[in-house]
């Protein structure tokens, strides 16, 4: 029970940063912005900001799931991660620790939507704000891609409870979504001033996950590696 306590909070913690991570917060806060301004009514604009986020949730909680299971469904490779999950999961959350303090750098490829899908999604009602959540989750950068492939899934593979981890994920990267679109929603204009705000946030915060994670790995890398603790 400890264990899937640590692993819950690890998944929301990590999903909390992945949506206050500059590239997925600008992303969240223009989708819910641009679907604002097709609707009137202040209700449909946070029904609209609901179903986009539920929409992102989704994406990552599938794609997790699909990972996960095609991963442990396969005898050999389940084996292989029964023997020696921990003993890679050391040298995993170093190198994840050394990305997030700028230390190690990689690019990812992406894609976008074009003007013109995005203006259909977002004519479409609840259903379009609903698909536009799914494919924007999709659209991972260098920091989501990170901490999405590099720590959730191992720590997900490495749990017997590890399918949940995705969904408690995807809520976490959904929660500043949500609360953007009730801001929109009740009329607040100083967003750009949370949105600077968050992003100083983000900063400290994504270096103090680093250390930590780094640390964590350095004792999973003695515990199961070395052997010396």
């Amino acid at each position: 029970m400890d264990g899937f306590f640590v692993g819950f909070i690890s998944a929301l913690w990590l999903g909390i940063l992945t949506s206050i991570s500059p590239c997925p917060l600008a992303t969240n806060i223009a989708a819910i912005s641009f679907l604002s301004k097709k609707i009137i009514h202040p209700r449909i604009v946070f029904l609209s900001g609901l179903t986009y986020t539920t929409g992102r949730m989704l994406s990552y909680a599938l794609l997790g799931f699909i990972i996960i299971n095609s991963i442990s469904g396969v005898p050999t490779v389940a084996d292989w991660l029964d023997k020696y999950m921990n003993k890679v999961f050391g040298p995993i959350l170093i190198l994840v620790g050394l990305f997030l303090l700028n230390i190690l750098k990689f690019n990812i490829p992406s894609f976008a939507l074009s003007e013109k899908q995005q203006n259909k999604l977002a004519g479409s009602g609840l259903s379009g704000a609903f698909l536009l959540g799914l494919i924007f989750a999709l659209v991972f950068c260098p920091v989501s891609a990170a901490l999405f492939f590099g720590t959730l899934i191992p720590l997900a593979l490495e749990s017997k409870s590890g399918a949940v981890f995705p969904f408690i994920y995807g809520v976490g990267t959904g929660l500043p979504a949500l609360l953007f679109a009730v801001a929109i929603a009740l009329g607040v204009t100083s967003l750009s001033r949370w949105f600077n705000r968050l992003t100083k946030a983000e900063y400290y915060m994504r270096k103090i996950t680093g250390v930590v994670f780094i640390l964590v790995g350095i004792y999973y890398f003695a515990a199961y590696m070395l052997k010396i603790v």
